[in-house]
């Protein structure tokens, strides 16, 4: 774009209307990524109760190793920006384009929202839960919807505090003329932090554009996070204004972020997505052949299947592996393999996991 070289210039440039964070607060800081590209993560996986016996050497039960789950993050995205500022062109625009300003316009307009955006749209993929709607919420439906979400959460043991729920303006709209909501002003009473506009049943209610819960042209209507269930590091965020570096007469402004976002797989019973049915990827079939002792997998149009043959769940574990083949399950010969698929999809948010107890011939 062509620097507009008029001869008066508001000292004040316009600003695109920008939002701050809205997941910055509301995610897991338990984790560092000082250091290193990668962590693991080793959750513990407990024992069920048994009854205790009075008599023998085995009065508690029998003792077994304890067992755990591993997910492996990796930060994936390495994104930047360069800008400069001519001395002259800034002369000639009344020093309208001071690069400290410049850089808070790039922050708060670019690498703000693709940070949020970006996060919110894997916390969606990765849900723990993701339901399926056959309509859109509207005004006489919604509030049912999201109340049905939070009990299911609440089921699964996930504490009422620290939960958040981000919903895209239109069915924010709706939720404020829901029959349940006209008069009450404790929904969208004043602007709070982090973009929160009032509350639904303890969760901090956070209106986002609607393109920030999309992926393509799927969307997801609201998502709701427990706040230890997600997380968004930022491993760098350095950005700098150089005064006449050499070529250059005026500033050079460049900025870095090294950044990802995860559902903790652990915890993923905090993390609820509320989509249209026809926006989530079909679930894998898993077919067994007797005679080759291989397992298939199928799924019409995704992009990928992943699967385990060990019980964890193959959106988080670090066992995970791409489909390519049938499976050659002959080192269970004679066992019960429990096995996990899930196929995930460019254009649809990702499927349910299909879990198939499979005795392997001998």
């Amino acid at each position: 774009m062509a620097i507009n070289l008029a001869t008066k210039y508001e000292k004040k440039i316009q600003s695109y209307f920008s939002l701050k964070s809205v997941v910055d607060g509301n995610t897991n800081n338990d984790y560092n990524f000082s250091g290193v590209k990668s962590i693991n993560i080793y959750t513990p996986v407990t024992q069920s109760l048994t009854d205790y016996s009075r008599t023998g050497m085995t009065r508690y039960g029998t003792p077994n190793e304890m067992q755990d789950v591993l997910q492996e993050m990796i930060l994936t995205r390495d994104r930047s920006f360069a800008i400069t500022v001519d001395a002259g062109n800034n002369a000639e625009q009344m020093d309208s384009k001071q690069a400290g300003k410049i850089l808070a316009l790039e922050i708060e307009e670019q690498v703000v929202p693709e940070m949020d955006k970006y996060a919110l749209s894997k916390f969606a993929d990765f849900a723990g839960k993701i339901d399926v709607q056959l309509s859109a919420p509207d005004k006489t439906t919604i509030v049912a919807t999201l109340a049905g979400a939070m009990a299911s959460m609440s089921n699964k043991n996930v504490p009422n505090s620290g939960r958040a729920i981000y919903i895209g303006w239109t069915y924010f709209s709706a939720l404020r003329s829901a029959s349940e909501y006209i008069g009450n002003d404790t929904l969208g009473k004043k602007v709070l932090s982090a973009g929160q506009l009032g509350s639904f049943m303890g969760a901090s209610v956070i209106p986002v554009p609607d393109d920030y819960l999309k992926k393509g042209s799927s969307q997801c209507y609201a998502l709701i996070t427990y706040k230890n269930s997600v997380m968004q590091p930022k491993k760098i965020q350095d950005y700098f204004v150089k005064q006449n570096p050499p070529g250059i007469n005026g500033a050079l402004i460049e900025g870095r972020f090294i950044f990802d976002a995860y559902v903790i797989g652990a915890k993923a019973d905090g993390v609820y997505a509320i989509v249209a049915a026809s926006t989530q990827q079909a679930a894998p079939t898993n077919t067994y052949t007797s005679g080759s002792k291989t397992m298939a997998c199928a799924s019409s149009g995704a992009t990928s299947i992943m699967y385990t043959t060990d019980g964890t769940d193959p959106r988080y574990s670090k066992s995970a592996k791409v489909y390519s083949g049938a499976v050659d399950l002959s080192s269970f010969a004679g066992t019960t393999v429990t096995f996990k698929s899930v196929a995930f999809d460019d254009a649809l948010f990702t499927s349910a996991v299909t879990t198939t107890n499979q005795a392997v011939a001998a």
